[in-house]
């Protein structure tokens, strides 16, 4: 299924680095009328649909052809696909021949229908990632999660299936470079847009009016937690980081999530974590079933006093990065791409043990003078390194060696 795309000008990003504009205007003069086909698993919830959003209109506006599909599966083909996601991460579980062989025929489907004659092909992450057993082509593979320490007897059982099919493999880190990749692997972070209606900066009544609707007190400190309802983002720690801080400060939680099509476990784990957060008033679950689109989770994050991640695996964390790009320090655990994000007292603080996060949240909380520097850092951090400008480089290097 192809997706409808705004369109965007480079131009308007020229606020961020003019030089950076310029240089790719230049990169892309070589690329004019490329076909480009990004293949992903649903145009909706979740860091990779956002990131297409911006990346492909940006694209076009430079002169490349850039297409976005989405592949067409049932619910059970998602759930396959979301225990591969997890033993990619690590996950000790088992993968029958029959969830297999649903696998590799929903991507032979998939292969078929999808328009992807192109100069290049971009698949992301495991979902279609089998679409090149049936289809030739220059495929690039994008891997958007944490691979440092997969399950070997997953990941050889799916990625040898077509892992010779592919020019070169995209992930956020060094870290998560594996076998058979490491020759053809890259590291490649991503990026937010600091003109999506997430990220651009709102007027004081439009916040005014967002925060009353969700009934939030911007008289007290604000915790906010951005995550997908998924095992890995440790929600339940997010709470008792809450619940000892309440017996310190008189403070509130926000968990602003999406409900994305792909995942189907986020469903399960969404009654969990709300059955375990319990009838605490202060503790607002903000999800897209409560009507919170982009710009109230802009909202939510420009409000906030301290950001809070507690993902125990986590393979870039882009909400991280909207935090910090809100002026807010983030106070995370040390994993994945949160390491590259979070300068350790510099914008944020780096804690594992839930009693560390809480007394460093305590400790940005009560220092105003901290919390402002750190606040300042944070913008800057993101500005340099984990912008659109920087990101859209990146791809356009690498279409380029791959063509």
């Amino acid at each position: 299924m192809k997706v409808k795309l705004p369109q965007k000008s480079i131009k308007d990003y020229e606020f961020i680095s003019k030089n950076d504009v310029e240089e790719l205007i230049e990169l892309a003069k070589n690329l004019k009328n490329l076909k480009v086909i990004h293949v992903n698993a649903t145009s909706y919830g979740g860091g990779v649909a956002e990131l297409l959003y911006t990346l492909i209109p940006l694209m076009n506006n430079l002169g490349l052809n850039a297409q976005w599909e989405v592949l067409e599966a049932p619910m059970e083909f998602f759930n396959i696909t979301k225990k591969i996601h997890n033993a990619f991460q690590g996950e000790d579980i088992e993968l029958s021949e029959d969830e297999l062989e649903f696998y590799v025929k929903i991507n032979k489907e998939n292969a078929e229908k999808l328009d992807l004659d192109a100069d290049v092909v971009i698949i992301h992450d495991p979902q279609p990632y089998l679409i090149p057993m049936f289809k030739n082509g220059n495929y690039i593979w994008r891997c958007h999660i944490d691979t440092s320490s997969p399950n070997l007897k997953i990941w050889d059982k799916v990625i040898t299936l077509a892992n010779r099919k592919y020019k070169k493999a995209l992930f956020h880190l060094k870290e998560y470079f594996q076998e058979p990749f490491k020759s053809i692997a890259v590291e490649f972070p991503p990026s937010i847009d600091p003109l999506s209606d997430k990220n651009r900066k709102l007027s004081e009544n439009t916040i005014k009016e967002i925060v009353e609707k969700y009934g939030i007190d911007l008289n007290r400190p604000i915790i906010t937690v951005v995550a997908r309802f998924d095992p890995w983002k440790d929600l339940k720690s997010a709470i008792n980081v809450y619940k000892i801080l309440k017996e310190r400060i008189d403070i509130q939680l926000l968990i602003v999530s999406a409900m994305a099509k792909d995942d189907p476990e986020g469903w399960i784990l969404f009654e969990d974590i709300l059955r375990y957060a319990g009838t605490d008033r202060d503790i607002h679950f903000l999800t897209d079933l409560k009507g919170v689109g982009h710009p109230e989770v802009n909202a939510f994050q420009t409000i906030s006093t301290v950001g809070l991640h507690t993902a125990t695996k986590e393979g870039f964390g882009l909400v991280i990065s909207e935090m910090l790009w809100k002026g807010n320090p983030v106070v995370a655990r040390p994993v994945g791409g949160i390491n590259l994000q979070i300068i350790d007292g510099y914008n944020g603080f780096l804690r594992y043990n839930i009693n560390e996060l809480a007394d460093a949240i305590f400790e940005i909380i009560k220092n105003s003078k901290l919390r402002e520097e750190m606040g300042k850092n944070a913008k800057k951090v993101v500005k340099k390194h984990f912008l659109t400008t920087s990101h859209l480089k990146r791809y356009l290097k690498i279409i380029s060696e791959v063509i």
